[in-house]
Order: structure tokens, then C-alpha cells, then sequence
């Protein structure tokens, strides 16, 4: 069997013989790499949510299972809307749930009470009629 390095070929030298082995070859002095990213493809960071918009909803809901906290909500919401609307922050789905839910925890309670009053009025004149 011949060698393999031993080729009539002139364009063989034994350096490119080497199978893979690392050779004393430079690379260019002066590489183009190209720029693949450019301003419009760097990943962006979200924009930042309104804490406001977030206070309003959590209000609101623990408002739903206290009673308390309804004016919170609504307060906080309008103002999260207002700031949204200026700043282009996130948000605006939370500011506007907290702001619904807290109007009509405030209509409930308002109807509860008036169910209240108008039953003990009720009672009081039942009471003082069969007395």
C-alpha cells in the first residue's frame, strides 16, 4: 500500500495531508463579519405596567369579598387611565376592571343598604301594628 502522503499531484503538500489536524494556516487579517442586528431587530423591553392600574383592580376585588374598597378601586382607576393615556403605559384592561368592578360594588352596595333600611322600616311598623 502507498502512503498517502506521497501524491504526484503538484497542488499536494503534506501540510494538507493532515486529515483535520490543526495546521499553521493564518486566517485574514481583516474578516468580514457581518452586522445581523440592527436597531430594528433588538428585542425590546415591555412596557412597564401602571402600578395604579393594578392597586385599582386588586381594590376592587377585595372589595368584592370585604365590602370595603370599592372607592379605592374607582379612584385609583380613573387616575391609571388618565396617567395610561399620557404615558403609553400597560394596564389599561386592569385600570378599567378595577373601575368597573368598583361602580358596581358600589350600586350593590347601595341596594343592599336600601334593602336593609326599607326591611327594618318594615318590621318596625309590623311590630308597632300588632302590638
Amino acid at each position: 500500500m502507498s502512503d498517502p502522503r506521497q501524491n504526484s499531484d503538484p497542488a499536494f503538500t503534506p501540510a494538507s495531508a493532515d486529515f483535520g489536524m490543526a495546521t499553521s494556516a493564518t486566517p485574514p487579517e481583516d474578516p468580514i463579519v457581518p452586522n445581523y442586528v440592527d436597531q430594528e431587530s433588538r428585542i425590546q423591553a415591555p412596557p412597564k405596567t401602571n402600578t395604579l392600574a393594578v392597586v385599582s383592580l386588586v381594590a376592587s376585588l377585595a372589595g368584592l369579598l370585604t365590602g370595603f374598597g370599592f372607592l379605592v378601586g374607582i379612584i385609583c382607576g380613573h387616575i391609571s387611565l388618565s396617567q395610561i393615556k399620557k404615558t403609553g403605559e400597560q394596564g389599561h384592561g386592569a385600570a378599567l376592571a378595577g373601575t368597573i368592578i368598583g361602580y358596581v360594588g358600589i350600586a350593590l352596595s347601595v341596594i343592599v343598604v336600601v334593602v336593609i333600611i326599607v326591611m327594618a322600616a318594615a318590621a318596625a311598623t309590623m311590630s308597632s301594628v300588632s302590638g
